[in-house]
C-alpha cells in the first residue's frame, strides 16, 4: 500500500491503453498481451514478474516501442520543462519512432545483442554513433569500473563470460543517458552476490540520473528491491503491488 501511495504522487512517463498483442493464424491465436491498461511512473525501478509464457517480454518490447501492437496505445508523456505534448508511439511514423526511441530508452535484451566482432568498449559506443548523441569517454570509463569489467574493454564478446556480456550490454544501454531503461532479465547470467550488486548499481543510476528503469525479472529478490511489481499471468495484468 505504501509503495501504491507513493507512486501515485509521481507523474506518469508512460502509459499503456488497452495494449494488445496477438500471434497466429488460421484460426489459432495466441494473446501475449491482452488488453492491459498500466501507468508507468516517473523515476520509478518497476519489476514486471510471471511465469514463463505470461507475456512479460512482449510487454517491455511494447512499451519501449521496438514491436507493434495488435491493438491499443503506449503513450510517452514529455518532461515538463519540454513543454512537449503526450504522443502514442505506435502513431508516429517508423523513421520518428526509431528516432526518438534511439535517444530517450535504453535496451538490455536477455540474449545482450552484443556484435560479436566489436570489442566491449566499440559495442558501448554504437548507440552514440547511431543516434547521433556525443559519446562521453569518462562516462563510458566509469560505468567499466562501477560494474567491475574495466580490464576487459578490449575483449570480444567470444571471450567474455555471460556475465560479462550482460553487463557490457547494461553499460551500452546506460551510456547515452535514457529516460526510461527497459532491462530483460538483467541478472539472468549472474549469481545471486553479482545479481544484487546488479541491482543495486542499477538503482544508484537511476537515482543520480532521475532514469524510470522498467525490468523483466524471475528473480523474486531482485524484484523485491523494486519500488512497484507489476504481476502477469496469460498475457494479463493480474496485479500490482
Amino acid at each position: 500500500m505504501e509503495k501504491m501511495e507513493k507512486m501515485e504522487k509521481k507523474n506518469v512517463i508512460l502509459r499503456a491503453e488497452n495494449l494488445m498483442k496477438t500471434y497466429g493464424t488460421g484460426g489459432t491465436f495466441v494473446n501475449a498481451v491482452h488488453r492491459v491498461d498500466l501507468p508507468v511512473y516517473e523515476r520509478e525501478f518497476a519489476a514486471v514478474v510471471g511465469p514463463s509464457g505470461s507475456g512479460k517480454s512482449t510487454l517491455l518490447h511494447l512499451l519501449g516501442g521496438i514491436d507493434i501492437p495488435s491493438g491499443g496505445s503506449v503513450w510517452y508523456y514529455p518532461p515538463a520543462e519540454s513543454e512537449g505534448k503526450p504522443f502514442d508511439l505506435y502513431a508516429v511514423s517508423p523513421s520518428k519512432l526509431a528516432k526518438f526511441r534511439g535517444k530517450t530508452f535504453g535496451f538490455v535484451f536477455q540474449n545482450y545483442a552484443l556484435l560479436p566482432v566489436l570489442t566491449a568498449w566499440e559495442n558501448v559506443t554504437i548507440p552514440s554513433v547511431y543516434n547521433d548523441i556525443p559519446f562521453r569517454e569518462d562516462y563510458a570509463r566509469e560505468l567499466f569500473e562501477r560494474l567491475g569489467i574495466a580490464d576487459r574493454v578490449d575483449h570480444l564478446p567470444s571471450e567474455l563470460s555471460g556475465g560479462e556480456q550482460q553487463r557490457v550490454a547494461v553499460i551500452r544501454a546506460m551510456i547515452s543517458h535514457p529516460r526510461i531503461l527497459f532491462a530483460d532479465e538483467p541478472t539472468g547470467n549472474l549469481d545471486t552476490k553479482n545479481g544484487a550488486e546488479l541491482i543495486g548499481l542499477l538503482r544508484e543510476l537511476s537515482a543520480e540520473q532521475n532514469m524510470t528503469v522498467v525490468m523483466v525479472t524471475h528473480d523474486p529478490s531482485a524484484a523485491e528491491k523494486c519500488d512497484r511489481i507489476v504481476h502477469m499471468e496469460d498475457g494479463s495484468v493480474t496485479g500490482v503491488s
